[in-house]
């Protein structure tokens, strides 16, 4: 048997190649960002044939930098940003509008529609999932509804839809020669049509967004062969075995596997995840209830989810929009030269706030402002921002779980801020432990993929691979770490009701 399994990752800003050994350490990779479209406030789009290039380059340069071919790889696994949907012709393989992107916020009217006197609890026993801009549903619909023909084309059985992992696996099949058209349970649990217990589509909820069933994607497990790369791609005839959404992948990747098990990821936004098992758990808290993953016949696992919106992308704003830094690591060097944040909280409700509150009425606040705030104690909130997001999201799974965390396994881009790893661990008043191989979510998707072709014997062989690499020890007080959080609370509440009826 080949020696590797190449993930595919396509994310939100970047789509990126990881080629694995069997020890699950990274051989060799290939990143490249794609456009971040914003047509006007609250809309974000991405170009699906831009992210579709990318994905054929990258998958390139990891098998030229690790001096590979495609027989070296046993399977691909592809894992994606979540709720990003793709709208395209099946004929042509054309897509009829850019991506709209999960933090888009285009939808609101839509969902206050579809909610009716019901509100935002109208599906969620169904699907897990509060009626919100976020999911991919509504998306769709606004698609079909503002883009000329495309209702027509779609009723005529002519358009699919997908999340990313749904597009890229279709082109790399063979796209209109025979594409496949599947996505995996945990991507299909992120669009508000899917029944949470039976893993079938919900004809009646598709019905009411206006949205044909032959638009829709196979429902599959997280680990099987779906199909194989086309002739005169990058991968011919390798399996493609594994999706799952990055958040998954993520909790795959760390291997928590245990119930009450939880991991946290820190990449665009922040995704904590709790593992509870074969047990469908509906979150009194304002967190969703999301499928972990699903190993090829056995049974799904469900997790408890708390998305945060806007973690690492508020790194981005102060370096692109603002320009305090130049660079996103400088951050970490300008929050250390202040030893507190001198008062000031930064509430990045860019998008609305996800949970636990899910206000899309919300928008950004910096509050807590005196003469003696300086650009360290800014960029200070700017990372506590994320912790004490964290830490609210936490609270909510202690209450609906009835279980408190002991330690949080961590992973994603902002986990090589050492200073905000350790106030995280503040904060919470728990361990918080960073493993060695931090690319989880590409490793997930690796391991998913893997298991589905014997290349791993399933998830022991993830639990021996995982290694600790450091651990961050809580060294605040606890007056002093409640202070602080009540302050942050205050500040939330300065977000709210900021969008008025007349914003459009």
């Amino acid at each position: 048997m080949a020696d590797y399994v190449l993930a595919i990752d396509q994310g939100t800003t970047s789509s990126r190649a990881i080629v694995f050994d069997h020890a699950g350490t990274i051989h060799s990779t290939g990143q490249m960002e794609h456009e971040q479209i914003l047509p006007r406030a609250g809309w974000v789009e991405h170009d699906p044939v831009e992210i579709w290039r990318n994905v054929r380059e990258v998958v390139g340069l990891a098998l030229t930098r690790g001096n590979l071919t495609h027989r070296d790889i046993a399977a691909v696994g592809i894992t994606n940003q979540r709720e990003t949907t793709v709208v395209w012709e099946k004929s042509t393989g054309k897509p009829v509008h850019n991506a709209i992107v999960w933090q888009d916020t285009r939808t609101q009217k839509i969902v206050e529609e579809l909610g009716g006197s019901e509100g935002a609890e109208k599906y969620k026993r169904k699907v897990g999932l509060p009626l919100a801009t976020y999911f991919a549903g509504p998306k769709v619909k606004w698609i079909l509804d503002n883009v000329d023909g495309a209702r027509e084309k779609a009723e005529a059985g002519e358009l699919l839809f997908g999340t990313t992992d749904s597009w890229v696996l279709w082109n790399m099949t063979g796209g209109p020669e025979g594409g496949v058209h599947v996505t995996d349970v945990t991507n299909a649990s992120r669009t508000m049509l899917m029944n949470i217990d039976s893993l079938t589509w919900n004809e009646e909820i598709a019905a009411d967004m206006g949205i044909p069933m032959s638009m829709l994607p196979e429902i599959r497990s997280s680990s099987e062969v779906y199909g194989k790369g086309r002739e005169g791609g990058m991968v011919p005839g390798v399996p493609i075995a594994g999706i799952l959404g990055d958040q998954q992948a993520a909790t795959f990747g760390q291997a928590a596997f245990e119930v009450g098990a939880a991991k946290n990821t820190y990449g665009t936004g922040n995704f904590l995840l709790l593992n509870t098992g074969t047990e469908l758990v509906h979150s009194e808290n304002g967190l969703l209830t999301t499928v972990g993953y699903k190993i090829g016949d056995q049974p799904q696992v469900y997790c408890l989810e708390g998305s945060i919106a806007v973690t690492g992308s508020l790194v981005q704003w102060l370096r692109d929009n603002l320009g305090i830094i130049k660079s996103a690591p400088e951050i970490e060097k300008l929050a250390e030269t202040v030893d507190d944040n001198g008062g000031a909280y930064f509430v990045p409700a860019f998008s609305g706030l996800f949970a636990p509150y899910w206000r899309a009425d919300a928008r950004g606040a910096l509050v807590g402002l005196t003469r003696y705030v300086n650009k360290g104690h800014i960029a200070r909130a700017v990372l506590e921002a994320t912790a004490y997001q964290s830490r609210e999201v936490v609270d909510a799974m202690n209450a609906d779980s009835g279980v408190d965390l002991t330690e949080l396994k961590v992973d994603g881009g902002m986990v090589a801020n050492e200073a905000l790893m350790q106030f995280q661990a503040d904060i919470l008043g728990v361990d918080v432990v960073r493993p060695k191989v931090t690319e989880t979510t590409a490793l997930g998707a690796a391991y998913a993929a893997g298991i589905a072709v014997g290349f791993w014997n399933g998830e022991q062989d993830v639990v021996d691979n995982w290694g600790e690499d450091k651990r961050w020890t809580p060294s605040m007080d606890e007056a002093e770490r409640e202070r602080l959080y009540r302050n942050w609370k205050k500040a939330v509440t300065k977000t709210f009701d900021w969008v008025d009826e007349d914003v459009d």
